[in-house]
């Protein structure tokens, strides 16, 4: 069976081919197709899962690169980690495309849709069941081109067109720390397959170490969404709801986490690199909570969500052995409840005529009491509601940062409760606005001077989202139980160290991170719930709401301390070389072609000419005979 893994890549993979080929042809059918090549992508992947015992099996089909000492074969490795991502992505992927046909019914463009899924997916694959560090890049920028196409899909709307481009170009700069960490590895190591550079990174210098654990933070910072690249993913919000949901719940954001926990054996072997793993992740789960406290668009409130529990992820597996697994069981179960409350999002949207502004909404939970159900659920999880998927998977990782030596303890630890308050708040804020409180969407109209009607979704759009919520109930409880999941994952990411000296006793940070949760609640509700939610935004506000509405100006300081210097660098640069180097050239040019001209003036084809330049240069010869007779 592992022989035939190409095969989760062939289907969806063949499926892309198919749809983006085939043209109109098959427009009547291509959405079946699209989904029937995920689908069948799971059931294998589902094959392989229950005949294997999580150990690495690394399989070869062909040599990829053999040039010189660099030979790099296209390969497959199977294990516990790629096998659980393997289910992640097809599974979830799955369900979105399923939600797809629905949403997407009314598109003309259909068929190409599905493609670009298809090619998402196939990519996204290729990246977790690589057995070297090629085959991974393979898929990291496969994955790259894909979200460009998808994000910048409503291509007559310049905003879409210029959130494609900003993630495109964002990306590329964690791109190029990907690759030379490669680099780095084929000078030190002489491989760059998973085997070889585990087994020999020991021996590799330790700045070369840190420098390629840094290199590969900053991968996975880019296609993450990780401070200080987080700016591109909420503007991916420009493109269809089942978009966002595949991107920011099971697929391209969590590429960096698995990144991270595939080089373990790196990371465990620089404390510095594991150490801003940690404040990166730390940094980036405030940084999305203040924002999503901000925004009004349900949309970019849940992209926010998304950075924030990203950071959760990153926190996590930067704790090194006490963390790689509690992040991996945290990206699972944000995969089924983050992607349940992005398609209770677009839900919403379909019977709101595609209104994303929660000012307009309220009351909805009368008119789509199944949307409100799981997209309650959802919430419920993400805020860590006791024994539903979040409270599992977030407390675990809270009590491990409590659990680090000094003052990591104390900063990392009340950074991710603080975190659990803020989210409560912000998310309590949306179910508030969006399903409860006054009808406000009666006294409005749409852009184009329509009523608005809000309606339940058809059944091809409700069923994965019920699904996606049992996810949402009992995934964390299901991995948690006996450590399933953490037993699973060993033979990839080792065992699970237990702190001997948390900074907090243990058997509290439940209940605090709990209580906080609760808070935030509260607060929400004495802001949000008992006033009436106004359709306009105050006049004024305070400074940190001013600041949190403009991203807490990432993109000002990706402006100020990227962009600008680029564009600088390059006006530069065009510059000196039509200055300095065509100015060169051309004036050698300009000077011999002068000389030429002027030493021509003197062949005037007349006897006299020449015979006075004869008679002055004898004079100038005899001058200088006798200037040397009678020095």
């Amino acid at each position: 069976m592992i022989a035939s893994s190409w095969l989760l890549v062939a289907f969806p993979a063949v499926g892309a081919l198919i749809l983006l080929v085939g043209g109109k042809r098959t427009n009547s059918w291509g959405h079946l197709l699209g989904c029937a090549t995920v689908i069948l992508s799971f059931v294998y992947g589902l094959v392989l899962f229950l005949g294997s015992n999580g150990s690495s099996s690394d399989t070869s089909f062909f040599s990829w690169i053999p040039v010189d000492t660099l030979g790099v074969d296209f390969g497959f490795r199977i294990d516990a980690l790629s096998l659980v991502f393997v289910l992640l992505i097809t599974g979830v992927g799955s369900l979105i495309h399923i939600y797809s046909i629905g949403y997407m019914a009314e598109d003309a463009d259909r068929r190409r849709f599905f493609g670009y899924l298809n090619l998402f997916v196939a990519s996204m694959l290729v990246l977790v069941l690589g057995d070297n560090f090629v085959t991974l890049y393979l898929g990291w920028e496969g994955v790259g081109l894909a979200s460009y196409l998808l994000i910048g899909w409503y291509q007559d709307r310049p905003s879409a067109a210029t959130a494609a481009k900003k993630a495109f170009l964002m990306n590329r700069v964690g791109d190029v720390g990907l690759a030379i960490a490669i680099f780095l590895m084929f000078k030190y190591l002489g491989t760059v397959s998973y085997a070889g550079v585990f087994a020999n990174i020991g021996h590799a210098p330790p700045g070369v170490i840190t420098a390629i654990a840094l290199l590969l933070l900053l991968g996975a910072c880019g296609k993450s969404g990780q401070f200080p690249l987080q700016a591109w993913l909420p503007d991916a919000m420009e493109g269809p709801t089942p978009v966002s949901a595949l991107i920011h719940a099971a697929t391209m954001v969590t590429a960096g986490v698995y990144l991270v926990a595939r080089a373990n054996p790196i990371f465990n072997e620089t404390a510095t690199g594991r150490l801003l793993v940690t404040l990166v992740g730390a940094v980036t789960l405030l940084i999305g909570c203040i924002i999503g406290c901000a925004y009004d668009d349900i949309k970019k409130v849940l992209a926010y969500s998304t950075v924030s529990q990203i950071g959760y992820m990153m926190l996590a597996v930067g704790l090194g052995p006490f963390g790689y697994a509690l992040g991996i069981m945290h990206l699972l179960t944000h995969g089924f409840f983050k992607a349940g409350l992005f398609l209770g999002a677009g839900s919403v949207m379909h019977g709101m005529h595609d209104e994303v502004d929660m000012r307009k909404f309220g009351g909805l939970y009368k008119r789509m009491p199944i949307t409100f159900a799981t997209f309650g659920l959802g919430y419920l999880a993400l805020i860590g509601f006791p024994f539903l998927s979040g409270y599992y998977s977030k407390d675990a990782i809270i009590e491990a940062a409590f659990g680090q030596p000094g003052w990591q303890g104390w900063v990392f630890g009340l950074s991710a409760m603080l975190g659990a308050a803020l989210t409560a708040f912000y998310m309590t804020r949306l179910m508030l606005m969006t399903f409860f409180g006054k009808e406000r969407w009666k006294d409005l109209r749409t852009s184009d001077g329509k009523e608005f009607h809000p309606h339940e979704s058809p059944r091809v759009m409700t069923v994965p989202m019920i699904i996606l919520a049992v996810g949402s109930v009992g995934a964390g409880a299901f991995f948690s139980l006996g450590d399933r999941l953490i037993n699973w994952l060993a033979p990839s990411l080792g065992e699970v160290a237990e702190s001997e000296h948390s900074v907090l006793p243990p058997s509290l940070i439940p209940w605090l991170t709990v209580a906080l949760a609760a808070l935030g609640v509260l607060i929400a509700w004495l802001v949000v719930g008992r006033r009436e939610t106004p359709v306009e935004r105050p006049a004024r506000v305070s400074a940190v709401v001013r600041a949190a509405r403009k991203d807490l100006y990432g993109n000002a300081l990706n402006e100020t301390l990227v962009a600008r210097p680029g564009l600088w660098l390059t006006r530069f640069s065009v510059y000196l070389d039509s200055r300095g180097v065509d100015g060169a050239v051309n004036g050698l040019a300009a000077a011999l072609g002068g000389g030429s001209g002027r030493l021509r003036r003197l062949q005037t084809g007349f006897v006299r000419s020449y015979a006075l330049s004869m008679l002055a240069g004898s004079f100038v010869l005899v001058a200088a005979l006798l200037m040397v007779r009678f020095s």
